[in-house]
């Protein structure tokens, strides 16, 4: 509020979606309007407006129906909602057309994201040029419709101790699903069986499940990103590649690891892993405040470039690879996002050509790899593959705390050198 002044902030809810022919989704609150509000509910709208004499803080809610709750379930309503989330004013959101005037005809700009709901877009937009049409008379009212992003997102990445306690919940509960996954893991068993006692976890410890679709590849498909379709039997010598983490109370976690299957690495299983370890580790003491965004990400591709060229998997100049990304047949993504209420958080990673310095109680995943499937191809002018390489995959993800001195990795609790995943 002290950052919009004299301008209004509208925040729209997220739409209840459906699955299929009279089946929804579980319904999923949108990030920004759950992290000002907390209120958990479809067809809502938030209104901030600090230059309003009474009412600074408004909610427009579904108001209390049985006939409707009992078949899809309780609504706070609108008394509640002013004593349950610290509105000066709630109304039902029937009302909005009638009663949204009042917080915006004072207020020198709109402040509203246009977003993916096209509706609800033609209806803040309807407001505004009513407005804009009135200003002649009253000389009042917002001439300006611009996006909260910017003054919202930046606040979203610097996590407040609340916020990194629920996120050290959902670590904690993924950590353990990941070591148990582990210890479960073996030769003959199905992908989707890892899935069911990983994903088990999480609900068994209050979880919403998980936090983005588990990713559970073994042998070669390790080599595709987002492999989701989880139903291969697994066999001795694969590697198991698990990206998975939990949403606890909408905050994320977001880990991999790759171990094998059997007692052992193979030789080439081994080597690539360790070039992409150290990758992870040099990455991570990049993490600090005062560093560039992209300091860790520069850091992992050089280690990982002259981890292939001493390989025979790349050649040439290192420099001149990485920067016409001769590497990218094996190293296509960049090495970490934000983490928070989404699984890639709000917020810019640059602005223009300069990166964003990273800050204290920032929350950033570091997730280098490598990848050479069956199908592979080498950029023109560099080695072939070695078959003995081909269908090896293998990403190392931890979450990352940027602390006052330095950074916590909050995912140390799921070993990842090589003498702890061995048999």
């Amino acid at each position: 509020m002290a950052k919009i002044a004299n301008g209004t902030a509208i925040f729209h809810s997220a739409p209840a979606a459906v699955m299929h022919h009279d089946v929804e989704y579980n319904f999923r609150q949108d990030s920004d309007f759950y992290y000002l509000t907390g209120f958990n509910e479809p067809e809502a709208v938030a209104v901030l407006a600090p230059h309003h004499e009474e009412h600074r803080f408004v909610l427009f809610v579904q108001p209390k129906e049985w006939e409707k709750e009992v078949w899809s379930g309780y609504r706070t309503g609108v008394e509640a909602a002013k004593e349950k989330y610290g509105a000066d004013e709630a109304y039902p959101i029937a009302e909005l057309d009638e009663k949204l005037p009042q917080y915006l005809e004072k207020a020198e700009r709109i402040y509203y994201h246009l977003g993916r709901d096209r509706n609800f877009n033609n209806v803040v937009i309807k407001h505004w040029q009513q407005l804009m049409a009135g200003y002649p008379k009253r000389g009042t009212g917002p001439m300006a419709l611009e996006s909260t992003n910017p003054i919202l997102h930046p606040m979203r990445q610097l996590k407040s101790p609340a916020e990194l306690e629920m996120m050290r919940k959902a670590i904690a509960i993924s950590v353990e699903a990941h070591n148990h996954a582990r210890e479960f893991a073996q030769p003959g068993l199905y992908e989707y069986q890892v899935q069911a006692e990983i994903e088990h976890i999480f609900r068994q410890h209050g979880a919403i499940g998980p936090a983005y679709p588990s990713i559970v590849a073994s042998g070669a498909n390790s080599c595709i990103l987002h492999y989701i379709e989880n139903n291969r039997q697994m066999q001795n010598n694969d590697l198991l590649l698990i990206d998975a983490g939990c949403s606890y109370g909408y905050y994320n976690a977001d880990i991999t690891r790759t171990f094998p299957v059997g007692n052992n690495f193979t030789k080439e299983q081994e080597i690539l892993y360790e070039i992409v370890l150290e990758a992870q580790l040099k990455a991570i003491a990049q993490v600090k405040p005062g560093n560039p965004y992209n300091q860790f990400h520069d850091t992992a591709v050089l280690v990982l470039v002259e981890g292939l060229i001493d390989l025979g998997l790349l050649t040439g100049d290192v420099e001149e690879i990485i920067k016409e990304e001769k590497y990218k047949p094996y190293y296509m993504h960049r090495t970490g996002h934000w983490l928070g209420l989404d699984v890639h958080d709000c917020g810019v990673y640059n602005y223009g050509e300069n990166p964003l310095i990273l800050q204290p109680n920032q929350v950033v995943t570091v997730e280098p790899g490598l990848y050479i499937g069956p199908e592979t191809k080498p950029v023109e002018g560099q080695p072939e593959i070695d078959q003995r390489w081909r269908g090896i995959g293998i990403r190392i993800e931890d979450d990352v705390l940027v602390t006052s001195s330095g950074n916590e990795v909050l995912t140390a609790g799921v070993p990842k050198l090589v003498r702890d995943l061995a048999c």
